[in-house]
């Protein structure tokens, strides 16, 4: 005992007693555990600064992981960053929303998978990220020991199943951030949720009828779908005559500019998709078939039910009955909503009716269709084109809305003209181009002379497997329906 007293008397002579603590150490340092270190001169004390082995007070540093763009399905290998959420130095959580991504085929909002400090965007708006390569650096808690170690700064890439499932009590259940995220905002356990995706992957329908049969209530698709645009100044002001003949086109409002160079982009985004689809239409050998409708019964019925249909807050266009004329005679002529396979030796045919609509957005030409035509209702049709028309001009469709299309109906119409020639959409074997209403004097049964509302229609089939009977018998039938709206009373379901 007097042998200690001696050396700690000795010490406190010599020099001072440094408590060097414990450490976590930010790249390849050890862990050192608690001592003491008895100090005899500066030379020491400073050759053990020299080396960074010590530090002389408690530090803690967080574990930099690279959140990695997760593969988003349907074969899409490289995306746009068109909005940043977050910028360096914002704190996130789990599920909060990075940025927004646009591929070739939809519009996708990226989401955490963990709670830090995002320190390093690896894009900026308008570039090009790539499946498997890393979008932010985020500092998070290593303490915590949230982070696996695969997703440590300079790991290789995680496999697909990484990216996607997530682990439920040992049990790998597969399904999208974007719908982890729905099923956590209703407290939904997903290992109690049946998936009917692709290895039973648990899609955002499933959440939403298990929800369905949980509360008897069933919500949007996904938020976004509660985006209502501003109503344009024709609806805001007092109604005008309806004098189509004195309608002058209004030219663009953009700016023009001359610079007398050339200017060089690159195609990205859905016109990047049009290239591919066009190029693989153009294999397809295009059987074409014209005819006009009098939609003067139609006219006069739309204008019965529109006050109606707003009422539910629906606008009623004559696009949901078109497409769901033309579910009654894809019934009768079921080839019409088939598939050919690449070797041309099998043919499928759809059960279900996913009618595509054409639409003319900002970011290019696009096809959402709407599911399941042949079980719905003309006011069901109609309310879920104003879903889409509303997340198309807002470039918010996603994925599942802008694919499993069976059949396409294209309305240029709206813009102008009366003929098109349509091209068909790979998978599909039929696409139709719809033309402007015009008011046009025609012959009753009697030879008298009345106004009536023509439209012309333009359709394309694959005449590798339909003939031009079947498209002609078809049109017909899609004809009688809306020429007697009536008469679709006897055939819906």
């Amino acid at each position: 005992m007097a042998a200690v007293t001696a050396l700690r008397s000795s010490c406190r002579a010599a020099g001072r007693l440094v408590c060097i603590h414990r450490v976590r150490s930010c790249s390849s340092i050890r862990f050192i555990k608690s001592k003491y270190v008895c100090v005899f001169d500066k030379s020491a004390l400073k050759f053990s600064h020299q080396q960074r082995l010590f530090r002389t007070s408690a530090a803690s540093c967080g574990q930099i992981v690279q959140f990695k763009l997760s593969d988003i399905g349907e074969g899409i290998t490289e995306v746009t960053v068109k909005e940043w959420y977050i910028k360096e130095g914002d704190s996130v959580s789990q599920f909060d929303s990075i940025c927004e991504v646009q591929s070739d085929k939809a519009s996708v909002t990226i989401t955490s998978r963990y709670d830090g400090i995002i320190r390093k965007l690896h894009y900026n708006l308008d570039e090009i990220a790539y499946v498997g390569k890393p979008l932010v650096d985020i500092e998070i808690d290593a303490s915590k020991g949230v982070a696996p170690e695969e997703d440590v700064v300079e790991t290789p890439p995680m496999s697909h199943e990484e990216h996607t499932h997530q682990e439920i009590k040992g049990h790998k259940t597969l399904a999208t951030p974007a719908v982890r995220r729905l099923a956590m905002e209703n407290n939904i356990k997903l290992s109690e949720v049946v998936g009917t995706g692709k290895d039973n992957r648990i899609l955002k329908e499933d959440i939403l009828n298990y929800l369905a049969k949980q509360t008897g209530a069933i919500l949007p698709p996904s938020p976004k779908a509660e985006i209502i645009p501003p109503l344009p100044k024709s609806e805001t002001l007092p109604a005008a005559p309806k004098d189509k003949a004195h309608k002058i086109p209004v030219p663009v409002s953009r700016p023009i500019v001359f610079s007398g160079k050339d200017k060089t982009e690159p195609i990205t985004g859905f016109h990047k998709a049009m290239v591919k689809t066009m190029s693989a239409a153009l294999k397809i050998p295009h059987l074409g078939y014209c005819d006009e409708i009098d939609l003067t019964q139609l006219v006069q019925l739309r204008e019965e039910l529109k006050p109606l249909a707003q009422t539910r807050g629906v606008k009623l266009s004559f696009m949901p009955f078109f497409i769901k004329a033309a579910s009654l005679g894809l019934l009768q002529y079921p080839i019409l909503n088939s598939s050919l396979d690449e070797s041309c030796q099998n043919v499928t045919y759809k059960a279900s009716h996913n009618i595509g609509v054409a639409m003319d957005t900002e970011q290019g030409l696009i096809v959402p269709n709407v599911k399941n035509v042949q079980v719905c209702s003309v006011f069901e049709i109609a309310s879920e084109l104003n879903r889409l028309q509303s997340l198309g001009s807002a470039g918010q469709l996603g994925t599942n809305d802008l694919t499993g299309g069976t059949f396409t109906l294209s309305n240029i119409g709206t813009i102008g003209g009366t003929y098109a020639k349509p091209v068909i959409l790979p998978p599909e074997v039929a696409i139709g181009a719809l033309g402007k209403i015009q008011v046009l004097p025609r012959f009753n049964g009697k030879g008298e002379v009345f106004k009536a509302q023509i439209m012309n229609v333009s359709w394309s089939a694959d005449h590798r497997i339909i003939d031009g009977a079947t498209m002609a018998r078809f049109s017909n039938l899609w004809k009688s329906y809306l020429e007697n709206p009536a008469s679709m009373l006897l055939d819906l379901k």
